[in-house]
């Protein structure tokens, strides 16, 4: 069984719900998407800061293991 995904936020040890998909357009193509992983409760505070940057494109589940 695989490690589970833990939340992106500084300190934050619990699994992840989420993943933030972002990119840098001054350092990204267009296309590439870098990934944040979040917890229920750092979904919404992590988001605004990527979004307060520009960086945020969406939010998607994390997918559950197959098997």
């Amino acid at each position: 069984m695989p490690d589970p995904l833990i939340c992106s936020a500084k300190g934050c040890s619990a699994e992840a719900r989420h993943q933030l998909l972002w990119n840098n357009p001054k350092l990204h193509t267009p296309d590439r998407r870098k990934i944040w992983l979040a917890c229920d409760d750092h979904e919404e505070s992590l988001r605004a800061f990527l979004g307060a940057r520009g960086f945020w494109k969406e939010t998607v589940p994390v997918e559950e293991p197959a098997g």
